[in-house]
C-alpha cells in the first residue's frame, strides 16, 4: 500500500527523475486531461454524458453493512460486461472517474466504488498527493481501518448483485473486477465472493496480495473461477521478491489462467493523479487488460 516505505521510495525515484513534490499537482492535473484519450473530460456532478459517449451517474448500493455510494459508467446504448473498479488508498475521485470513463469507452458498464462508505462519501481526498500529507493521512487512517476482509468480501458481493440488476449490464457475460493499490487484493475477494460472476481480475501495484497472515487473498485463488491479471510494482517487488513466485504457483495449482509480471515503473503507476504515474507502462497494462476481459468476460 502507499505507506511511508512506498512514500520514501518513490521520493527517491521521483528526485532521480527530476519531479519534485512541487510538481505533483500540476502533474496530476495534466495526466488526468491528456494522459488517457483525447477529449477525456473529469466527470463532474451527479449525471449526465461524459465526452467518449458514455453516461455517467452517481449511484446508491445497499450492503450488508449500510449503503455505499459509487460512480458507474456505461455506453450510451446497450448492454456490455459489468466491471467493479476499486480505486487506489485515496479513494473515488475525479481521477478515477475519468479511468472509468476510459474502460466504459472501450464497451463495458464499470461501477468505481468507494471503499470507505462506512466512515464518509466520496470524495474523502481529492488526489493521490492528498494522502501524503499528514492531514490526509490522519483522515484516511481510521477508515482504512475500518475495512476488513470480510467487509470487502460482503461489498464485492454485493456490488455483483447490484450491476446483475442494471439494464446496461449484460448477465449473460461475466464479470471484471480491476484494484489499485489497496484495491489490488479487493479484486480477488470480490472473485471468490462470487465465483459464478466474476471471470477476471486486474491487480495493478496492488498492496498486500500475498501476507502470511491466515487471510491472505492470495490462499483466495483456489476458490475463484477468474482469470488473473497481476501487475507488480518494480519497487514493491525489491520488498519482496518472493510474492509473484507465491502468487504464480498459486494459480497454477488451482488451475487458473494467470498473467503476473514485474513492470519497469513504481507503485502507483497506473493511476493518473499518481506522482509516478509513468504513461508507457501504464498503456501496456491498459492494453492486458482489455485483452484479458475480450477473452475472459
Amino acid at each position: 500500500m502507499c505507506d511511508e516505505t512506498t512514500e520514501a521510495e518513490n521520493r527517491v525515484w521521483l528526485a532521480a527523475h527530476s519531479l519534485g513534490r512541487r510538481d505533483i499537482g500540476k502533474f496530476g492535473a495534466a495526466a488526468a486531461a491528456a494522459a488517457l484519450m483525447p477529449g477525456a473530460a473529469l466527470a463532474a456532478g451527479s449525471q449526465g454524458a461524459t465526452k467518449a459517449g458514455a453516461k455517467g451517474r452517481l449511484v446508491s448500493i445497499k450492503t450488508p453493512d449500510g449503503t455505499a455510494d459509487a460512480w458507474f459508467v456505461h455506453p450510451d446504448e446497450g448492454k456490455h460486461p459489468a466491471v467493479i473498479l476499486w480505486p487506489d488508498i485515496a479513494g473515488l475521485r475525479d481521477a478515477y472517474k475519468v479511468m472509468a470513463e476510459r474502460l466504459a469507452a472501450s464497451g463495458y458498464a464499470v461501477l468505481v466504488v468507494n471503499q470507505y462508505y462506512r466512515s464518509a462519501r466520496a470524495p474523502v481526498l481529492n488526489s493521490l498527493s492528498d494522502w501524503f500529507a499528514k492531514e490526509g493521512q490522519a483522515k484516511l487512517k481510521p477508515m482504512i481501518a475500518a475495512i476488513t476482509p470480510e467487509g470487502t468480501t460482503k461489498d464485492g458481493a454485493a456490488f455483483v448483485g447490484w450491476l446483475d440488476a442494471q439494464p446496461e449490464v449484460d448477465t449473460k457475460r461475466k464479470i471484471g473486477s480491476t484494484g489499485y493499490c489497496m484495491g489490488g487484493p479487493f479484486t480477488l475477494r470480490t472473485a471468490a465472493a462470487r465465483p459464478d460472476r466474476v471471470g477476471a481480475i486486474g491487480s495493478f501495484h496492488g498492496a498486500g496480495l500475498v501476507t502470511d497472515k491466515s487471510d491472505s487473498p492470495h490462499l483466495l485463488i483456489p476458490k475463484i473461477k477468474a482469470a488473473l491479471l497481476i501487475c507488480i510494482a518494480q519497487n514493491d517487488d525489491a520488498s519482496d521478491l518472493k510474492a509473484k513466485t507465491v502468487l504464480r504457483d498459486a494459480a497454477e495449482a488451482a488451475k487458473r489462467p494467470a498473467e503476473i509480471e514485474v513492470y519497469a515503473a513504481q507503485h502507483g503507476w497506473c493511476t493518473i493523479d499518481a506522482p509516478v504515474y509513468d504513461k508507457a507502462q501504464a498503456d501496456k497494462a491498459w492494453a492486458r487488460t482489455l485483452e484479458t476481459f475480450r477473452k475472459y468476460l
